[in-house]
């Protein structure tokens, strides 16, 4: 009978022809034998029994053969697996070795320890290469030989742990130009390079990494003997490796900064929301991290199902054990060692009053903040008084009011009717919303520009006799954008956007413009009268050019828009030297002396010099590339400019410019001379869309302006003319008014206050009921949340984030926490019963900082150094010394706290800080990864 868990081969000399040995490791059986021609398996104990009465032959070894379960049958090996063994280092160098299929890893780790005189010391992991070079890790050292896919002719490599923490075939990037090797900084004082918005894991990191006994726990291998590669929670204990490499490196002594590109590769593959290079929250981050960390350390290899029980009555202490041991029955590792603690949460239902009572672990305590029911804004006022600075006010409305309560706040410092206000967000030189008086000011973030203009009358309805027009400021280019497909000039905003109204009855090019001349007139200086008199030249213009055999004006047209660039110089010097042509002049508007160059402006796109559009160009002149040699003189009027057209006697026709254009004059053969009579002006209008870039044709025939929607008016402006009338330095001044110059004071709250604000009694929201087990359906019941034990790290979150219904805001109230000697005992409702138990005194050590807003903002942090005691600021790749003084901030997010009970003294004594030392030793300003922190920073411009 066979004995399957220990058989042996035992030789046969007729049969089996074996080759003599070098040495015992080396005796190996040829290919293909035939079980019972070439050789019989006899058990064990057999085998025993022929030695005791034959004895064996000398130099030749039993030849030993283990049964391997394989997936469908038992079978004995006959033939082992046989693999080469080298290290990293040398390659080249291997030996061979033979190993049963049932054999574990960790067989074979130990052979290459051996054969290679590595110290036990020293850390290590090894790889299996096939014949196409390709490796793969060989994780976990318990897996079989079988399990693993390891087959003969294979190569198994070891790689030692380099002295600065890093591994040979995964040498992070040098982050400075000295030697890094060289270095010997203290332990953990040590940056994060920052790939591109990671600022919210390198924190995250950093408050980790200064956790006295979670580092150590990675710092001593613990956890090489616990990794869990079988749990289906798991990460395959990837991220534990992962995050033992980034703290094995920062604790080395010898890097500046390290650059945690594989952790953020590990991360992103198993919570894909960390994917690519967003900016994310570090309370995210940190809450996947110390879950998967739990799952790759869990002790416990299969969980098994335990069904929750309530209280229903029995004492606290009896349901809080119970709790704790199913929770350890299931999760088990040194994350529940370090940050589990447990609290209990008691329901109450409305209806029945049927009371549930549970006890739940947590990791973390996310504590509420107390909310303000107001917030202080700061507007810009713009009078009607053209003499009148804007004046800036802060006022105080009500956090969850609409705009219609911003302007009543306002109305109460200015005296002016809120009805006569209109609300405005200006942003990059246009605005970029114009608000309703009913809508809320959630919408309304702090670092919003918001301008309140007063109205000429109040109420203005948009089929009312009033329209409100905003006013935009435009600069004209000297150069025209023919590589843009037009021959249009760009245009670029600049200046305060404005909100006017105007009566209907005045919409015309004419009453705009004087309108607008009065409004100006603060930083906008009046034509002199010897500039606005009339002026009277003579100007000579040719009717037909190359028109033969009855050429029609749109045929014309095609052939000037396809001249190229020399073509049109050369109608330009014709042009130039006839100064100007004009046939088609309209009698009710004044004309400037830089007429064509009107008539481009209107054509003209936006800011990047884009496009043009059929509106936009004059719809009654000439090509504009017979005019791009127009004087750079001053605009006109901004009644309608009108353009020329040369004309067949037969072709006679109306067209129009924006609503309006005289009547073309009839062909008159040969040159004709003439006398023009103009008027300057300062500026010229265009109507534009609400980005101010794409013109829309605008006006009647009468010259008025028709609006189907919030209309949008550009005011353009030529360079030369801007610069000589327009005065910038006095257009951006204003005033502060005396309640800027009243501190704003943030609400100030102890960090006691908040858990307390934690442990009050609470209703359940309509998203999330209960359901009560007697009334048979979900109900709003009170939930109240008690603080049961504690941890020997705590980490309180503080919830700066408000989400809710109506609005989102981050909250920047102060909370003073205290550094030392944080009490919980007034908290916690288990009572010490005997000096066994543990102190509830903690001190700080870590906090995480998030400075910015909801939109996007900077992640820092501040950590003591378990080993001298040093209070450090990380910022990415800069580190920092700290002082106490500065820990408490505005911008704290994340809180660390440590039992005193399990702090250890320093070991070294803390640096003496000073100028020097914080810039050449700890910290790391070089360029490596920091334009993703500059454009995660962009709020305190991350």
């Amino acid at each position: 009978m066979l004995h399957l868990s220990n058989s042996v081969l035992m030789k046969k000399q007729t049969c089996l022809r074996l080759e003599r040995p070098v040495d015992l490791d080396s005796y190996h059986l040829k290919e293909r034998l035939t079980e019972n021609d070439d050789f019989v398996l006899v058990p064990a104990e057999a085998w025993h029994k022929l030695l005791s009465w034959y004895d064996m032959m000398d130099d030749q070894p039993p030849l030993e053969r283990k049964v391997v379960d394989l997936p469908s049958t038992v079978k004995v090996e006959v033939y082992p697996v046989e693999v080469y063994l080298c290290l990293s280092s040398n390659l080249e160098s291997t030996v061979s070795g033979r190993f049963s299929r049932a054999d574990k890893i960790h067989a074979i780790h130990q052979k290459i320890r051996q054969h290679f005189n590595v110290p036990e010391t020293a850390e290590s992991r090894l790889w299996m290469r096939n014949t196409d070079s390709s490796s793969e890790r060989l994780r976990n050292l318990n897996m079989t030989v079988l399990d693993s896919c390891l087959s003969s002719g294979m190569t198994v490599i070891m790689e030692i742990r380099n002295a600065d923490g890093t591994w040979p075939t995964s040498r992070p990037q040098i982050t400075r130009n000295s030697d890094e090797d060289s270095y010997q900084g203290p332990p953990g004082v040590c940056g994060l390079t920052n790939l591109g918005n990671t600022c919210f894991m390198n924190s995250a990191l950093q408050c980790l990494s200064n956790t006295p006994p979670l580092t150590e726990y990675f710092l001593k291998n613990s956890y090489l003997e616990e990794l869990n590669f079988t749990n289906p929670l798991g990460m395959k204990g990837e991220i534990a490796e992962a995050y033992a490499d980034v703290i094995k490196q920062m604790w080395s002594g010898r890097h500046y900064s390290v650059v945690p590109r594989v952790f953020k590769t590990k991360v992103g593959h198993f919570a894909s929301q960390f994917l690519g290079y967003q900016q994310h929250d570090s309370q995210e981050l940190l809450s996947f991290l110390l879950d998967g960390l739990h799952e790759d350390l869990n002790r416990v290899k299969k969980k098994e199902y335990i069904e929750l029980r309530d209280a229903d009555g029995r004492p606290d202490q009896e349901v809080a054990e119970e709790a704790w041991r199913n929770h350890l029955r299931r999760n088990d590792s040194v994350i529940v060692d370090t940050f589990h603690g447990l609290f209990k949460s008691t329901l109450v239902c409305p209806e029945c009053n049927k009371v549930s009572v549970t006890f739940d672990p947590f990791c973390y305590l996310s504590v509420p903040l107390p909310v303000s029911k107001e917030r202080v804004m700061e507007v810009f006022y713009v009078s009607l008084d053209p003499t009148a600075k804007p004046t800036q006010y802060r006022l105080i409305v009500p956090k969850a009011g609409r705009v219609i309560d911003l302007c009543t706040a306002l109305s109460q410092a200015t005296g002016l009717p809120p009805s006569q206000m209109a609300v405005a967000d200006v942003f990059n030189h246009r605005f970029y919303r114009i608000y309703q008086t009913d809508e809320f000011l959630s919408c309304i973030l702090d670092r919003d520009d918001i301008f309140v203009y007063q109205l000429s009358s109040g109420c203005v309805d948009q089929d009312g006799e009033e329209v409100v027009m905003a006013i935009y400021m435009r600069e004209r280019s000297h150069y025209r954008d023919y590589g843009s497909g037009s021959n249009s000039y760009g245009t670029s905003l600049f200046g305060h956007p404005l909100l006017i109204s105007v009566p209907r009855n005045q919409c015309t090019r004419e009453d705009l413009y004087q309108l607008l001349l009065k409004r100006l007139a603060r930083y906008v200086r009046a034509l002199d009268p010897s500039e606005e008199v009339e002026e009277e030249e003579e100007e000579e213009e040719e009717l037909y050019k190359a028109q033969t055999n009855g050429v029609s004006d749109d045929e014309g047209e095609e052939d000037s828009e396809e001249t190229g660039p020399s073509n049109k110089e050369e109608v330009t010097q014709e042009s130039s030297q006839t100064e100007g042509r004009n046939n088609c002049q309209s009698e009710a508007s004044p004309s400037s002396e830089g007429e064509e160059k009107a008539e481009e402006e209107e054509s003209s796109s936006g800011p990047d010099g884009g496009r043009s559009t059929e509106e936009g160009q004059s719809a009654c002149g000439t090509s504009d590339t017979n005019n791009q040699n127009a004087t750079d003189g001053d605009q006109s009027v901004g009644a309608e400019p009108s353009s020329k057209k040369e004309k067949d006697e037969d072709e006679v026709e109306e067209e129009e410019e924006y609503g309006s254009c005289a009547k073309a004059n009839k062909r008159i053969p040969g040159r004709q001379r003439y006398t023009e009579r103009r008027k300057k002006a300062l500026f010229t209008m265009q109507a534009v869309n609400s980005n101010g870039t794409t013109e829309r044709g605008m006006g009647e025939l009468d010259g008025s302006f028709s609006f189907s929607s919030q209309p949008y008016i550009a005011i353009d402006w030529d360079p030369d003319m801007k610069k000589k009338y327009y005065n910038e330095n006095e257009a951006e001044k204003y005033i502060k008014h005396e309640s800027m110059d009243v501190p704003h004071q943030k609400i100030t709250v102890q960090l006691q206050e908040c858990i307390a604000l934690f442990t009050t009694v609470e209703t359940l929201e309509e998203e999330n009921p209960w359901y009560c087990p007697t009334c048979k359906k979900h109900q709003l019941a009170t939930k109240k949340l008690d603080l049961w034990s504690l941890p020997e790290v705590l980490i309180i979150h503080l919830k700066r984030f408000s989400y809710t219904k109506y609005s989102r805001e981050k909250l920047d109230t102060i909370v003073e926490f205290p550094l030392r000697d944080l009490d919980f005992s007034g908290f916690l409702l288990k009572k010490s019963v005997n000096s066994t138990e543990p102190p509830c005194r903690y001190d700080l050590i870590a906090v995480s900082n998030h400075y910015g807003g909801l939109r996007d903002g900077h992640y820092t942090s501040y950590a003591r150094n378990k080993d001298n005691g040093q209070w450090y600021y990380f910022d990415d790749s800069k580190v920092t010394y700290a002082t106490e003084e500065q820990i408490v901030t505005s911008a704290a997010y994340l809180l660390f706290y440590q039992r005193q009970d399990k702090i250890r003294r320093p070991t070294i004594p803390p640096p003496i800080p000073s100028s020097t030392q914080t810039e050449n030793h700890i910290s790391s300003q070089t360029g490596d990864g920091m334009d993703g922190a500059a454009s995660c920073v962009s709020m305190e411009t991350d």
